[in-house]
């Protein structure tokens, strides 16, 4: 009985979806041929209806034979009825456009002439009317995304790739496989220098994304920018002065799953001694063991707490609509870390490869404390005449304690069976405080109606310090498997802070003018830049009182040491102690003729460099100084051609330099834990002529499909590369140098869709470098003995991976306020460090880093989001490409083919939060 009730069911059902027909179609905005979003169709006397997605597409299925009246309804568009019929089993397609509703018409004019400029249609609409060669992530998008800081929302552009930070956070931007030195960083357009204390590029994690309208990646550069970035250029747009009251705000809390399974080591970084006895108390002064505080090193276990995070935002207008004024800022306290496991390695020869001599587990807890403020105000003086007032200051505190365990792997040193080996301990304690301040006096003149001038003054000044940075080192053996910590070895406790000021003066005047049906501008502009930069390094080597005094026995804390001063007046006669000055002055012009369908951009510009340094103390008996002039000219073309509105055809020639470090032409020697490192007075700037052609199609306003090529000639490159000393053959030192030309040239491919309720996001870069650059070869002659020759091998360069690759799913419900994304990203291998020797490169394995987050918004501005970061718990691996027997035993030697060097676990991170808008 049952079985013929549900086969009638069946026949029933069946029978009604025959007859059942669907309606399809989609809104379109009647003014721009943009689809309308988020907007009602329902049919009249019935329940079934549905709201536009976001390609402007609706369905209303399983309606039956008779006829019907279509209502579509929106508070910005003029209502729409339309009668149809159903005859049957039919599919009927149904476009409509909308008007704007009577009342918004005159407000539509006034948001055209100031568009949303957080949203994504702003965004390609910027990327297709643009001069050059560009990719822009809007405002809208990065509120969705799961990423907090500037570093991390980069990574979604196509051929970009990130370098990240102990803790797994993203760091520095590798554009187009350019190391981070060969780009720039702007706010508003307006350049940065770095808080680093011997580089110039800046670090994008001191930059929370909230703050942010949008972010703009150059890959072509015009006459009026400047000319040092052979990868490309990355401009933050921070939040704008709005048109009308305006305010937002959000909290949200999480945690880090490694914590979970272990506890954070910190210590009380606030009391920490901000200046060393030198500093505080002169040159002559000896520094005693009382005058250091015990803070540095009195290590606390404990459960973190929680991640808090916010930001606020508000603004409005006044005077008339006359005067525009915007506040915002965030705040981060996080919690991160690494396990860390790390392999010292030696080389015997080319055929035996490289023998591990050493493992280490290396645990990090890191607190980063992350805060900005951002400023703008504008005043219309009239309808000719603007000046806007622009301050922003950025910090990042990083409180990182490292934790490790190192076992000596030599022949005879450890044994796995019986459990014996030599251990060695050591505790780093380091707080690292950078900051960044900007603030820019802008106006804007529009002098006569074909004339205009811009001009900008600027201050700007970052900084870093690291004050304290103490290092306790242990000695210790493993036998039957039990481990003991016995003797205290030397220790040290290092000051260092350096400051980057840059006083900048821009002004550019603009004419236009129109030959037959060609619009012509003309641009006349100059740039003068003082920069100067100051950096301190003080040391202090500690030893321990009692040579033999031991843990557990004598003490059972780090704060309970009792330790000697090796050196009381500390060492400050070190390279690291240095003023360095930098002047640029610079001039363009440039033109930009324009028709219907082709566009032409091209001039040139010049810059003049004059950087120089100076020691502050004497290395033996000289005080070295020197400086480095050169002039620069710098010519580029760009060809748009728009055989249909939506489409662009790009062509792009620049030439451009990358500057050496501000401290890479200093005459230094340092030694790092784990080598050498000397300056190179001789480093030459590089230069590189840089080709772009690429294929634009915008199908709607939100959506987008670009292919590109790519070429760049690179004439005396900036690699840094482990060497070996010609006078002093067992030295082996990291130095930057200058190899010949290089070659990098790549594929890149962005895709932006939406059907319905559904987006996706592709893009997908194929990048070829080459440099050749002089290496050791290690060989057994006919006597058996090593002996060393020299060769020359060709290698990808430095950070550039051969495939970049991102994807992301979009869902975007309007009726229930859901936006959801799930983001995927994958880098493949790259060079990680540069080594003396043959083949023995270190490679960073290639990985796949998946996040993701949801959002949901009530009708009342609230919103509630969670976003989720390192779903697969990826790795981060590096190796060499070669194994030896020497290695067999070694534990964690599970690569196969190649040899481990390092394996850093970030584990998952959680964030849920609130949001309120209006």
């Amino acid at each position: 009985m049952i079985r013929k009730f549900l086969h009638t069911l069946l026949l029933l059902f069946t029978v009604t979806c025959l007859h059942a027909g669907t309606l399809k179609g989609k809104l379109l905005e009647a003014a721009t041929g943009e689809p309308a979003l988020g907007v009602v169709i329902s049919i009249e006397g019935t329940n079934l209806h549905d709201i536009s997605g976001l390609d402007g597409s609706f369905s209303i299925p399983n309606l039956q034979k008779g006829s019907y009246r279509l209502t579509v309804r929106h508070i910005s568009y003029a209502p729409v009825q339309k009668e149809f019929a159903i005859s049957g089993n039919e599919v009927i397609q149904m476009d409509l456009s909308l008007e704007a509703a009577a009342g918004l018409k005159l407000e539509e004019v006034a948001v055209n002439g100031k568009r949303d400029g957080a949203s994504d249609n702003t965004a390609r609409l910027m990327e297709r009317n643009a001069s050059q060669v560009m990719n822009i992530v809007s405002g809208k998008t990065i509120q969705i995304s799961p990423d907090l800081t500037v570093a991390n929302v980069i990574q979604r552009i196509s051929g970009i790739s990130i370098e990240r930070n102990s803790n797994g956070d993203g760091q520095y931007a590798i554009l187009r496989g350019m190391d981070k030195r060969y780009n720039y960083t702007l706010v508003n357009g307006v350049k940065i220098p770095s808080p680093d204390n011997k580089y110039r590029y800046v670090p994008l994690d001191i930059f929370p994304s909230d703050l942010l309208d949008r972010l703009e990646v150059y890959k072509a550069l015009t006459p009026a920018m400047e000319g040092d970035a052979i990868g490309g250029a990355v401009n933050m747009v921070m939040k704008d002065a709005p048109d009308k009251l305006t305010f937002s705000a959000n909290v949200s809390t999480g945690y880090n799953e490694l914590f979970m399974d272990r506890k954070f080591m910190g210590y009380d970084f606030r009391s920490i001694q901000s200046k060393s006895p030198y500093e505080l108390n002169g040159n002559q002064y000896n520094a005693a063991p009382t005058d250091f505080s015990t803070a540095a090193v009195n290590y606390k276990l404990k459960t973190p707490a929680p991640n808090l995070l916010g930001s606020i935002a508000v603004g409005n207008r006044f005077l008339h609509d006359k005067l525009g004024v915007l506040l915002a800022g965030s705040y981060q306290n996080t919690h991160r870390g690494s396990n860390s496991l790390f392999f010292d390695s030696e080389a015997v020869d080319t055929l035996r490869g490289e023998a591990l001599t050493k493992m280490s587990e290396r645990q990090y807890s890191e607190q980063q404390i992350r805060y900005g403020l951002h400023s703008k105000i504008d005043y219309r003086i009239s309808e000719k005449h603007k000046i806007q007032f622009y301050n922003a200051f950025m910090n990042l505190t990083n409180v990182q304690v490292r934790d490790v365990k190192a076992t000596q792997l030599t022949i005879g040193g450890y044994d796995p069976v019986a459990g014996n080996a030599t251990l060695s301990y050591s505790t780093r304690s380091r707080l690292t405080k950078q900051q960044i301040f900007n603030s820019t006096l802008q106006g804007k003149h529009q002098l006569l109606d074909a004339l205009a001038l811009q001009w900008s003054a600027v201050y700007s000044k970052a900084t870093n310090e690291v004050p304290d940075n103490m290092t306790v080192p242990l000695t210790g053996i493993r036998q039957n498997f039990q481990e003991k910590k016995t003797t205290v070895g030397d220790a040290s406790r290092r000051w260092e802070h350096n400051s980057d000021r840059d006083l900048s003066a821009y002004l550019n005047l603009t004419y236009n003018t129109t030959i037959g049906s060609t619009q012509l501008e003309w641009t006349l502009g100059g740039l003068f830049r003082d920069k100067s930069r100051s950096n301190f390094y003080n040391n202090y080597q500690l030893r321990p009182a009692d040579p033999f005094t031991e843990y557990g026995k004598d003490f059972t804390d780090y704060t309970q040491i009792r330790w000697t001063i090796q050196n009381p007046r500390g060492s400050v006669g070190s390279a690291l102690t240095y003023d360095a000055t930098e002047q640029i002055k610079a001039g363009f012009i440039q033109f930009k003729a324009e028709t219907k369908n082709l566009e032409i951009l091209g001039g040139v510009r010049a810059e003049n460099t004059d950087q120089g340094y100076t020691m502050r103390f004497s290395i033996g008996e000289d005080r070295p100084s020197g400086n480095q002039k050169y002039t620069d000219f710098l010519p580029s073309l760009h060809f748009k051609y728009k055989p249909e509105d939506h489409i662009n055809l790009r062509a792009s020639y620049f030439r451009s330099i990358n500057r050496p470090g501000f401290f890479e032409i200093v005459p230094y020697r340092i030694v790092n834990e784990e080598y050498q490192e000397r300056g190179n007075p001789d480093l030459k700037r590089a230069v590189a002529d840089n080709i772009d052609l690429r294929y634009e199609l915008f199908p709607r306003a939100s959506e987008q499909f670009m292919v590109g090529v790519f070429y760049k000639m690179i004439k005396d490159p900036i690699e840094y590369t482990l060497q070996r000393d010609a006078i002093r053959g067992q030295d082996i030192y990291y130095s930057p140098g200058n190899f010949g030309n290089a070659k990098n040239y790549g594929l890149e491919i962005d895709y932006i869709k939406y059907v319905k309720q559904f987006g996706v996001k592709a893009n997908y870069t194929y990048t070829h470098s080459r440099i050749t650059t002089p290496k050791s070869r290690r060989i057994r002659n006919e006597s058996g003995d090593l002996e060393t020759i020299n060769v020359q091998q060709t290698r990808p360069l430095y950070g550039q991976s051969a495939h970049v690759a991102n994807l992301s799913v979009l869902y975007k419900n309007q009726e229930n306020g859901i936006d959801a994304q799930l983001a995927g990203g994958y880098t493949g291998d790259r060079i990680n460090t540069v080594s003396q020797f043959l083949d023995n490169d270190l490679w960073q394995k290639g990985f796949i880093q998946m996040d993701a987050s949801i959002e949901k918004t009530f009708r009342n501005g609230l919103g509630v989001f969670l976003k989720a970061n390192n779903l697969l718990d990826t790795p981060m691996e590096v190796y060499m490409k070669n194994t030896s027997a020497s290695n067999i035993n070694i534990p964690n030697q599970d690569l196969p083919g190649k040899t481990l060097i390092r394996r850093d676990r970030y584990q998952r991170s959680y964030l849920l939060g609130v949001r309120y808008k209006f």
